[in-house]
């Protein structure tokens, strides 16, 4: 088994490693070359895309960049700002081939750990593994009025009374509605706001595979967005903005419901609700839409720490940076927050 990188500048092994992500059952679509340019460009970290060949054929891939922050720690992680990675792999000989190489590079690299964000575990006992958080994916059934049915009775009311609302849904093709959305969203949370310039390299990269859905009132009132992922027969809302008043109409609910009607119309099959922290309100949310929680298995190589970083909003440490977040004009926010984000990964 040979490992070797993907060159950012080589079109024709970037083609070559994904038609080996959509044919691959383990591979996601965290795992597309594409996350190489945004990662190098948008959130300047350097990056590591090694694939396992054999005979000439690529039989594994591991996307990796290295993220190194005095406030957040040095970490060789796949992958940043996606919440699937890790290994995908046709064998065991390349998964541990690719874990190998790795390993190697962190050594090298000096990190204080790394980090596998795995959906399936692969190792039981000899890495340390985060299990906060877990993922909500459900099969999407032929018929739209299916769909409507298999939401349990309360979150059901709250999508009928959006319709009776009179709320409209088109797919947005500027991310301007949706950033405002986003980041507002976000500021009322206390956290930072990834940059606009993300979300359009985003959709300047993958094209047709990300897609924005924006809900407005009957009367053009701007209320809800939510970005998208398409993959093979999949698709996974991603990102998401509320207005303030979206609440009171219904909008949220809404807007997934719209996404999911699409989505059986264009015939997917799975339904990918994403990652939530255990005992949180969207954790709460997607469970009330009958979604049932599925653990992941985020495992970590320990170098130069006693313990697994824990750079998420539950720690107590953020509490007091959190508030003052929260309490800061929004446009200073919004030039500020990216330059923070970008090592939250």
């Amino acid at each position: 088994m040979i490992i070797k990188q993907l060159s950012p500048s080589d079109p024709v092994d970037a083609q070559r490693w994904d038609e080996f992500v959509f044919a691959c059952p383990s591979a996601t679509f965290f795992h597309r070359s594409g996350w190489q340019e945004i990662l190098r460009e948008v959130f300047r970290h350097p990056t590591y895309f090694l694939y396992a060949e054999h005979g000439g054929e690529i039989q594994g891939v591991l996307p990796l960049a290295h993220v190194n922050s005095l406030l957040f720690g040095n970490a060789l992680i796949a992958l940043p700002f996606a919440v699937y990675g890790g290994v995908a792999a046709q064998n065991a000989d390349a998964l541990q081939a690719l874990e190998e190489a790795a390993k190697a590079l962190a050594q090298k690299l000096g990190v204080g750990h790394l980090e596998f964000r795995n959906i399936e575990p692969h190792h039981t006992n000899d890495w340390p593994t985060q299990d906060l958080y877990v993922t909500f994916r459900k099969e999407i059934l032929p018929e739209v009025e299916q769909n409507m049915l298999a939401i349990p009775r309360k979150q059901r009311a709250m999508v009928r009374k959006g319709i009776k609302n009179g709320l409209v849904s088109t797919v947005d093709r500027s991310s301007e509605h949706f950033f405002k959305l986003f980041a507002d969203n976000v500021h009322r949370h206390g956290t930072p706001a990834l940059p606009k310039r993300y979300f359009d390299s985003l959709m300047r990269v993958f094209g047709d595979d990300c897609e924005i859905l924006t809900v407005t009132s009957a009367d053009g009132q701007l209320l809800s967005s939510v970005f998208s992922f398409y993959f093979r027969d999949e698709v996974l809302p991603y990102y998401a903005g509320d207005d303030e008043s979206a609440r009171n109409l219904a909008a949220n609910d809404f807007k997934y419901w719209e996404l999911m009607r699409r989505a059986c119309e264009r015939g997917l099959k799975v339904f990918d609700y994403g990652r939530s922290k255990k005992d949180t309100g969207p954790y709460a949310f997607k469970k009330n839409w009958g979604f049932e929680p599925q653990q992941l298995h985020y495992e970590y190589c320990l170098y130069k720490r006693d313990s697994i970083p824990q750079n998420n909003p539950n720690n107590a440490k953020y509490k007091l940076f959190i508030e003052a977040w929260r309490r800061m004009p929004i446009g200073l926010a919004n030039w500020l927050g990216p330059h923070i984000v970008r090592n939250l990964g």
